[in-house]
């Protein structure tokens, strides 16, 4: 399955509450596909929904970032995920997504991304997903990008980053 995806990391798990968290650019040169998933741990106390911001740019430098409208995501957010067999639609807000009363509960939540989705008249091909500082309660997270249906499948260790 490796041989059809790409997986890079958007930030590895940070204490949510001490800054923003702005994750790494994907280029989707390469591929048709983006899975952004973010995964968190729930927060002791407190009510810091955290918000997924997902923004387009031509280069990944950000040059020209500007919003992409969320048009697919899922959930799973409970106390105890393991409980939580199947995930429910998602509600966007533009190029936004929260769950309202998650902060003390654990989360993925998963953004699909077409590169068809992008504003390719303008030149855009980079995608960045960022989750805003939650407050003062920490919050344990996470983002991986997983990239599929690349436009020259090989073998893992060919495949082309998603970085550059």
């Amino acid at each position: 399955m490796l041989d059809q995806m790409q997986i890079a990391a958007g930030f590895v798990p940070v204490n949510m509450a001490t800054a923003d968290n702005n994750s790494d650019w994907v280029n989707l040169k390469n591929y048709a596909r983006l899975l952004i998933v973010f995964f968190k741990a729930a927060a002791a106390s407190g009510t810091e929904d955290p918000t997924v911001t997902v923004v387009q740019a031509t280069d990944v430098s950000g040059t020209g970032s500007k919003a992409l409208t969320i048009a697919r995501a899922w959930t799973k957010t409970d106390a105890d995920l393991t409980t939580i067999g199947k995930f429910t639609a998602g509600s966007p807000s533009t190029n936004t997504l929260t769950v309202a009363s998650s902060a003390q509960k654990a989360a993925i939540w998963v953004i699909e991304v077409l590169a068809s989705d992008l504003d390719k008249t303008s030149g855009f091909n980079c995608v960045q997903a960022n989750v805003a500082d939650v407050g003062a309660t920490a919050q344990l997270g996470c983002l991986l990008y997983i990239l599929g249906e690349p436009r020259q499948a090989d073998t893992p260790v060919l495949n082309p980053s998603a970085l550059a």
